[in-house]
């Protein structure tokens, strides 16, 4: 994993022309869908776009962003923008489901869980919603280097354009991050940069 974190970068310009197969993007999807998520209730929902069509009608709200274009699939991270009892009941309906146990035995878990979540105000839950899209984030950005495929993930675009040209609010979403996957272009002269990180001895504190 070392090696594979060395190699990637956040890839500023990629080849338009190399597209990720459809078997490894259907996995790396996978690996979004398997991310965790605080007490596992995946506030989350990922629009994966290929058409090129929307992605130039985009890419004005990005800062103009070649990535938005070139890359071969953009992927909008988006949060919830309501988490309310009903979508963790069918949360719990679902792991009942899942682990073929009771409903019952999950109202004591499901109640804490719903209890622990009224104590945020509406600000605090939209933010702590917010910080679990950068755990997938983080699972992607790792699977991705973990196969050679590149990837940049961006917050530099207008998330209300892009709420809007999506259609997300009807879908009960906002858009948070967004993520270009597919092949770095072999001009582009930040992929030979020098990695830059602070020391070890700079970044962990013993005790």
């Amino acid at each position: 994993m070392i090696d594979h974190l060395n190699w990637r970068y956040a890839t500023k310009k990629f080849d338009p022309s190399k597209k990720i197969p459809k078997q490894e993007l259907a996995e790396l999807l996978e690996v979004l869908r398997l991310s965790p998520s605080s007490h596992g209730l995946q506030p989350w929902r990922f629009m994966v776009i290929h058409d090129a069509v929307l992605r130039a009608k985009l890419r004005p709200f990005a800062s103009d962003k070649p990535q938005i274009t070139d890359s071969d699939t953009l992927i909008v991270f988006c949060c919830l923008k309501n988490l309310d009892e009903n979508y963790i009941s069918q949360y719990f309906d679902r792991m009942a489901q899942v682990r073929d146990i009771s409903r019952e035995s999950l109202n004591g878990f499901e109640q804490r869980v719903v209890g622990s979540l009224k104590t945020m105000s509406t600000e605090a839950l939209s933010s702590w919603m917010k910080h679990q899209i950068y755990l997938a984030l983080g699972m992607l950005l790792c699977e991705c280097a973990h196969r050679r495929i590149d990837a940049c993930p961006m917050e530099g675009f207008d998330s209300k354009k892009f709420d809007a040209m999506l259609d997300l609010s009807p879908l009960g979403l906002q858009s948070v991050v967004l993520c270009a996957v597919g092949y770095r272009a072999l001009d582009d002269k930040y992929a030979q940069l020098q990695k830059v990180r602070f020391d070890a001895n700079e970044v962990f504190i013993d005790q």
